[in-house]
C-alpha cells in the first residue's frame, strides 16, 4: 500500500514537472540591429546627422498570460554624431550608446508566428569617446530618458527556439554631450530606429 502511494506521488510530481517544463513563461534573446536616424535642425545646428551602424540586443521577456508579457531590453552601439553648429562647422563625437529599458509587450500566436507590439520607457546612455573622431574637448556622458516602441514578429522553430525579427524605436532629446556655450544644443527630439533580427531562447 504505501509503495503503491510513494508510486502515486512520484508519478504526479513527474507530470506536474513536464507541465512546467512545456509551459515556458520566460526567454531570453539575443539580436543584431542596424541603427538609423533622421538629420535634426534646431537652434544653430543645421543638421545633427548619426552615423549608420550596427549594434546587438539582449533582452528577457517573461510572460504574464498568453498575450501579455513584460520585457527589459539591453542594446550597445558605436558610432560618430557630427554637428554643424554654425560657428564651428564639422564638429563631430565618436561615441558609445547604451539602452536600458523596460517594456510592455501584447503578442498573438498563429501557429508557428508570434506577432506583437510593444511600449515602454527607458534611457539611453552616449558616452563620447576621446580619440581622433572626436573634434571637441571637455565633453561630457549624456544621459537621456525617452519612449521605446515597435512591434515585430517571431517564428517557432521549436519549443524551445524562436527566430526574432522586429523593428524598435526609441525617441528621446537629441544629445548635446554636455558641450560648452550650448554649441550641440538643438532642443530637439528625435528618434533612433533600430530594426533587428535575432533568435530567442524559452525556458
Amino acid at each position: 500500500m504505501k509503495k503503491r502511494i510513494l508510486l502515486g506521488a512520484l508519478m504526479t510530481l513527474c507530470i506536474a514537472a513536464v507541465g512546467h517544463a512545456q509551459e515556458s513563461r520566460q526567454d531570453a534573446s539575443i539580436s543584431f540591429f542596424g541603427v538609423l536616424a533622421p538629420d535634426v535642425y534646431g537652434l544653430n545646428i543645421h543638421p545633427m546627422v548619426t552615423t549608420h551602424t550596427g549594434g546587438f540586443l539582449a533582452s528577457y521577456r517573461y510572460l504574464l498570460t498568453p498575450r501579455s508579457a513584460v520585457e527589459l531590453n539591453y542594446t550597445f552601439f558605436q558610432n560618430s554624431i557630427k554637428y554643424n553648429p554654425i560657428s564651428q562647422p564639422n564638429s563631430r563625437v565618436h561615441s558609445r550608446a547604451q539602452e536600458l529599458s523596460g517594456a510592455y509587450v501584447y503578442q498573438r500566436t498563429y501557429k508557428r508566428w508570434n506577432p506583437f507590439l510593444e511600449g515602454g520607457v527607458g534611457v539611453e546612455i552616449f558616452t563620447p569617446i576621446l580619440d581622433n573622431g572626436t573634434t571637441q574637448k571637455g565633453l561630457k556622458q549624456d544621459l537621456q530618458i525617452g519612449g521605446l516602441f515597435g512591434g515585430g514578429v517571431a517564428y517557432e522553430l521549436s519549443p524551445s527556439w524562436d527566430i526574432r525579427t522586429e523593428y524598435r524605436g526609441f525617441i528621446m532629446k537629441a544629445p548635446t554631450f554636455g558641450a560648452t556655450d550650448g554649441l550641440f544644443t538643438t532642443n530637439r527630439y528625435y528618434i533612433l530606429m533600430t530594426p533587428s533580427i535575432g533568435v530567442a531562447y524559452h525556458f
